[in-house]
């Protein structure tokens, strides 16, 4: 891949939170032709994907996965998909369980270090399409959740997957929670997503109370309290604590043997930058390490205000089609 040249932030959209935030207004929501294709899991759960119609033989195909409280429609997963079809590419974007609009049937739902719907999808394709490469795009909490899946398999994740890319991913899952409650921004994004995060309390309030106390669930405030008294127990942790030590991507960079972009701005609002894992990168020829000045949280905002532009996606799917459409792939 021929080296991109570093974003750079323009004068109209400086700072981590306008990148934020204007990201999410500005990024258009393009119309993907997609069709909808319900995955029944071991554990008698489901798993929505939504399909590229991009009629391609044998092309590579990449499955994309969103960040917290997204979906297979968020915007940043839609324009990716874009990119990719452009280039030639079949998309697959996966809802995480409780995240296609309709509550899924377990107990429990996704969280940060849940790999086996990933690795259960990467295996399907592999029986569906034994003559495709096989990649996948991992946003935030999705990048977090695809280094983990590679990182944790003996092989390295070179039986899931030909090629990866990440973006802004919360490689230190305490850190992150610890900035997003430390500063008045962190915790003005942390409540956006415990409104969503709520919601899906609610869906299952009676199933819930039979395991856990709704007056400590009652009580919270923020994402790591949540992480404390849902997340945790309904996943085998302790403490919302052991569950950021053991799901943190950062643990798993060292055993990775997938060609990885990892795209990341040192200004990321949701992770302090001293938790960026060079050290882990250095060490790991498989994974490069793309690190901007500028760019905020899945954000990347260039162009104009009238014609704005998202680097991220297309440096991470330009890579990614590179990459699986190399000969040394085939």
């Amino acid at each position: 891949m021929r080296n991109p040249e570093i974003f750079q932030a323009p004068t109209w959209a400086r700072g981590p939170h306008h990148q934020t935030i204007l990201a999410r207004f500005l990024r258009p929501d393009p119309p993907i032709r997609s069709v909808r294709e319900r995955i029944e899991t071991p554990d008698d759960d489901f798993v929505d994907v939504d399909w590229s119609t991009l009629d391609v033989s044998d092309s590579p195909i990449v499955i994309v996965l969103h960040g917290l409280e997204g979906s297979s429609h968020s915007k940043y997963v839609r324009n990716v998909c874009r990119e990719l079809n452009t280039l030639g590419v079949r998309t697959l974007a996966m809802n995480f369980r409780g995240c296609s609009g309709e509550p899924n049937r377990a107990l429990a739902y996704y969280h940060s270090g849940d790999t086996r719907d990933l690795a259960l999808i990467a295996g399907i394709l592999r029986e569906r399409h034994p003559r495709a490469n096989i990649g996948a795009m991992g946003f935030s909490l999705g990048g977090n959740v695809l280094l983990k899946a590679m990182g944790e398999r003996i092989d390295g994740g070179q039986g899931l997957f030909d090629a990866a890319a990440v973006m802004s991913v919360p490689y230190d899952l305490a850190a992150s929670s610890a900035l997003l409650q430390q500063t008045h921004m962190g915790r003005i994004y942390s409540q956006y997503f415990m409104r969503s995060l709520r919601r899906k309390v609610e869906w299952k309030r009676n199933q819930l109370a039979q395991r856990l106390n709704m007056a400590d669930i009652a009580q919270v405030r923020s994402i790591e309290a949540l992480d404390e008294v849902v997340t945790a127990p309904l996943n085998g942790f302790k403490s919302a604590g052991d569950y950021y030590a053991q799901c943190s991507s950062t643990t798993f960079l060292a055993e990775v043997r997938v060609p990885t972009l990892m795209l990341h701005s040192e200004d990321d609002p949701f992770l302090p930058s001293d938790a960026i894992p060079h050290r882990e990168v250095g060490r790991n020829p498989a994974l490069r390490l793309l690190l901007t000045p500028s760019g905020g949280h899945v954000g990347f905002v260039g162009g104009t205000p009238w014609a704005p532009e998202f680097w991220g996606e297309t440096v991470a799917a330009r890579f990614l089609a590179q990459e699986l459409k190399s000969p040394h792939h085939e």
